[in-house]
């Protein structure tokens, strides 16, 4: 394990159970200082249950959970580094901005002036960019800047860390997008710790630098966004994060797998001996299509459907022994008038840097 100086999170063979229910088994993560890690998985995999034990709402049925390199066991959540941006905010709607923000630190012993306080909070409502916002109530407030006044409200206290629990999950798409922006330009100028929890992949990719994968209580991989899109570590990584098609086959050599459909498919090398039954990830953008009267080569298809993204172009495309895959096309890529359309003839070439191979 990392020293703890160099960590603000640590979890140490870390098992959590409800009763007959196990929601965490045997984790062992630890997250540096200065860090953006996304906790990401489906429902029930144990993420939210992580976030509340480095909050103090919950306490490991085994192992530890260290803070600073300071062990966590009974300290409760008002006297932890730590402060929580929930979903839904959890402001007061009879306070103004400013006394919302204020909340904290007057329950802070001993006691801070009020001069000091109103300092603070000022500084506050600098840094999320809502000065002068202070005398309004909650409800004048969009839902972008309650958002931002709630994590103002986390931030006014110093904490060595922050933990987002689906934060952004009640925002429209484009405010969304606008507060991701905000959250990362907010973590780099303050330089402390946040762990986010969200089951949205693009949302885990985009903001943070850390992404950590779970499972079923367990955590399947922790890596960069980019070794998690482009080198998964298993079969479930590769499905839940980003878009898949799945296909089943057997290594023919080190670089190539005959599909169940007979065709024969390049990969990148691998270790596995001929013969080996595999499962294939291939992403979307991975596989070139071509309109049939254009194109050698490739496995013929038949286009199902298209839906027009605008930057880009989804079809799905039946194949004899395969099934229906997705294929992705950027706008940038094709000529004017380059789109198929359903009931297109076409050709699937694959790029065997984006087909990710497992043991079946």
């Amino acid at each position: 394990m990392t020293s703890a100086s160099v960590n603000d999170i640590e979890f140490r063979s870390v098992t959590k159970r409800y009763g007959a229910v196990t929601a965490v088994t045997d984790i062992n993560l630890a997250v540096p200082k200065g860090a953006f890690v996304a906790l990401l998985g489906p429902s029930g995999c144990g993420k939210t249950t992580c976030l509340r034990m480095i909050g103090g709402f919950e306490q490991p049925s085994e192992g530890e959970v260290q803070i600073g390199g300071a062990a966590m066991a009974g300290i409760p959540p008002y006297r932890r580094p730590v402060n929580m941006v929930f979903q839904h905010y959890a402001l007061f709607p009879h306070f103004d901005v400013e006394a919302n923000v204020a909340y904290g630190l007057k329950q802070m012993r001993p006691k801070i002036e009020a001069a000091e306080i109103s300092r603070r909070v000022g500084a506050a409502l600098e840094m999320v960019r809502l000065g002068g916002f202070g005398k309004r109530r909650i409800h004048e407030m969009s839902g972008g800047q309650q958002q931002r006044v709630a994590l103002a409200r986390a931030l006014v206290n110093k904490p060595k860390v922050l933990l987002l629990d689906e934060p952004l999950a009640a925002l429209d798409k484009k405010l969304r997008t606008a507060m991701q922006i905000e959250l990362q330009t907010l973590q780099r100028e303050l330089g402390i710790t946040f762990v986010l929890v969200t089951h949205d992949q693009e949302e885990a990719l985009s903001m943070s630098d850390k992404v950590c994968v779970m499972s079923a209580g367990r955590i399947v991989q922790f890596a960069s966004p980019q070794e998690v899109y482009d080198r998964p570590a298993n079969i479930f990584v590769a499905d839940f994060v980003g878009k898949t098609n799945r296909l089943s086959g057997t290594l023919e050599n080190g670089n190539a797998v005959r599909l169940s459909s007979g065709a024969l498919m390049p990969v990148r090398d691998t270790l596995l001996a001929p013969g080996t039954a595999l499962t294939l990830a291939v992403r979307p953008e991975a596989i070139r299509l071509a309109k049939a009267a254009e194109a050698a080569g490739g496995i013929a298809g038949t286009v199902t459907h298209r839906i027009f993204l605008g930057s880009s172009v989804e079809y799905s495309v039946a194949v004899s022994g395969l099934g229906d895959l997705l294929v992705t096309a950027e706008r940038q890529s094709l000529a004017a008038d380059g789109l198929a359309e359903p009931g297109d003839p076409v050709r699937l070439v694959f790029d065997p840097s984006g087909a990710h191979v497992f043991p079946a």
